[in-house]
């Protein structure tokens, strides 16, 4: 009879044993701040900064892995939310959104639709996953289409934050970053 009360046992702390660690806290931590349109462009007048949309759909599961992996890391949210205002944008909103003084709208196409906006800062390219880059102007700089894991998210919100995309290549500039994350 103990056999059947040891062999559970045993079998959870091996299975703990193998669970992943928690990763070390990163000043800053906590949840990515993600904004409204509107909010972003209130904040943009009081201290500019670059600006970061995940442009993504509720049926996309690449978006979903992106929000699990991605967004959640520690040393991401830390950065994003130190250097960028972050809109989480829904591609396929039926609200209108103002934006620069416009107003855009969905558009109904078939069994689903998009939002004005995401077809112009994604230039008609819909694709989801897409992370689109703005400066402190809210003028794009430039959409990364596709999943990204932290690793390679890091040194492109690098890359964005310290404007060396003024002044390289990313080819160039993928060859000497040196991250902090290491997985």
């Amino acid at each position: 009879m103990k056999k059947f009360f040891v062999l559970p046992f045993i079998v959870a702390v091996v299975a703990l044993s193998f669970a992943p660690s928690p990763k070390p806290a990163v000043e800053g931590g906590g949840p990515l701040k993600w904004m409204t349109w509107a909010e972003m462009q209130e904040a943009q007048k009081k201290e500019p900064r670059k600006v970061f949309v995940d442009v993504y759909t509720d049926w996309c599961g690449w978006c979903k892995r992106m929000d699990a992996t991605t967004f959640t890391h520690p040393e991401i949210i830390a950065y994003v939310n130190k250097n960028f205002y972050a809109i989480k944008f829904d591609a396929e909103t039926h609200d209108v959104i103002n934006f620069k003084g416009k107003d855009y709208k969905y558009v109904a196409q078939g069994y689903r639709g998009y939002n004005e906006l995401a077809a112009e800062i994604l230039s008609g390219q819909m694709s989801y996953p897409t992370g689109v880059y703005l400066d402190e102007k809210m003028d794009q700089i430039f959409p990364v289409p596709g999943y990204q894991d932290p690793k390679t998210f890091e040194a492109v919100v690098n890359f964005v934050a310290t404007n060396s995309y003024k002044t390289k290549q990313w080819e160039q500039y993928q060859q000497t970053f040196k991250g902090k994350i290491t997985e």
